[in-house]
């Protein structure tokens, strides 16, 4: 959210989407969000949308006619890992795609699902060819399913959707992995489990050859050197080892540190000044 607001600062228009199912774009904004893009109050220039990334193939199941239909669509949906993100993750794809924003931040769920992307071209494989298996077994009725993903759904339907669907995450890989158009922010705090995930997803964006060289460091405390606070004190000494561990495995690194703050950041003009953290650096209390 405060990368967003930077950026509508300096560029024509932007566009935030939530991948993550806990979507906490709405509260920070204090504006309601849905899977449309939505101007964000106060702002000319910023939009934000929230998405769910495995609601595709269940709509797709709910919109079948029949119960072989569902059936068929289910079997796709369990047969293969991943299928439901990675269809839901084309059809945003594709709408993005039709859409002019100079900029468009992709705020992610926790580490675990946000490289599974890389991954999609091989799950649609998967499901291409669990579709003509499942084509042989119930040809005759697939030709029945008619509304379903927007076209009389016959095999030879669902094989052109999961084949456009496929296309648009290899373009869009490619566009991931071009240094020029996309770079990758990872955000962290300073204790060992964040810096152990964050290690983890450098080196699964370098093997995926995606750009990053920027790192956020949340939450730091500066307890003032009179503190007669211990637990901050302690917390303090634990957080600066840590630091000092994320400026020699990341010299090379644009690093930028947050402090912890005593209230919520939430709403546009705590976001605004929240923001300004990222490009003005934070001085610590003498």
């Amino acid at each position: 959210s405060s990368l967003a607001v930077q950026m509508a600062a300096a560029r024509e228009s932007v566009l935030l989407i939530s991948t993550d199912p806990a979507h906490n774009l709405s509260d920070a904004f204090g504006q309601k969000f849905s899977k449309d893009p939505t101007l964000v109050n106060g702002f000319k220039n910023l939009f934000c949308m929230e998405i769910d990334p495995t609601s595709s193939i269940q709509e797709m199941i709910e919109s079948a006619d029949n119960s072989a239909m569902n059936s068929i669509m289910q079997d796709l949906a369990f047969a293969i890992p991943g299928v439901d993100e990675a269809m839901g993750f084309a059809e945003v794809m594709k709408l993005v795609k039709s859409m002019e924003y100079s900029v468009i931040i992709f705020d992610t769920a926790p580490t675990g699902h946000t490289l599974r992307f890389l991954s999609f071209p091989t799950v649609l494989e998967k499901a291409l060819s669990k579709v003509s298996q499942l084509s042989g077994r119930f040809g005759p009725m697939m030709q029945q399913m008619s509304g379903m993903m927007g076209m009389n759904a016959n095999h030879e339907d669902i094989f052109a959707k999961l084949e456009s669907m496929r296309s648009v995450i290899n373009e869009v890989n490619q566009q991931f992995q071009d240094p020029d158009k996309t770079t990758f922010v990872c955000v962290c705090i300073s204790e060992f489990l964040s810096l152990y995930e964050t290690e983890r997803l450098v080196q699964e964006l370098t093997a995926g050859n995606i750009d990053t060289h920027n790192i956020v460091v949340n939450q730091l405390l500066f307890p003032p050197k009179e503190s007669n606070c211990d637990q901050c004190n302690v917390r303090h000494k634990m957080q600066q080892k840590y630091l000092e561990q994320i400026f020699d495995l990341y010299e090379d690194f644009h690093v930028v540190l947050l402090p912890l703050l005593t209230h919520e950041v939430r709403g546009v003009e705590k976001l605004k000044e929240f923001s300004r953290l990222l490009v003005e650096p934070f001085e610590p209390p003498k």
